[in-house]
């Protein structure tokens, strides 16, 4: 699988999702700010990762949160 954002490939680190043109789990994102970090911090430990690629994985993320959210009160 491949968009602007996410890619996902067996030869980048066995599948696991990346962000688009570089070897970054989106996961290792989530897991900065759970800790406490800041984007301003996840952005100077990958500067491989642009910063509108960030807010637009957080982005993506709520808009899927809230949709899946919806959904199951709906039924």
């Amino acid at each position: 699988m491949s968009n602007n954002l996410i890619e996902i490939s067996p030869e980048i680190l066995s599948g696991i999702p990346v962000f688009k043109n570089t070897r970054v789990p989106i996961k290792t994102l989530i897991d900065y700010l759970s800790a406490g970090e800041t984007i301003a911090d996840f952005l100077d430990d990958f500067p491989t990762v642009t910063q509108e690629q960030a807010v637009s994985l957080l982005k993506l993320a709520q808009e899927t949160l809230l949709k899946q959210t919806y959904e199951n009160i709906a039924g």
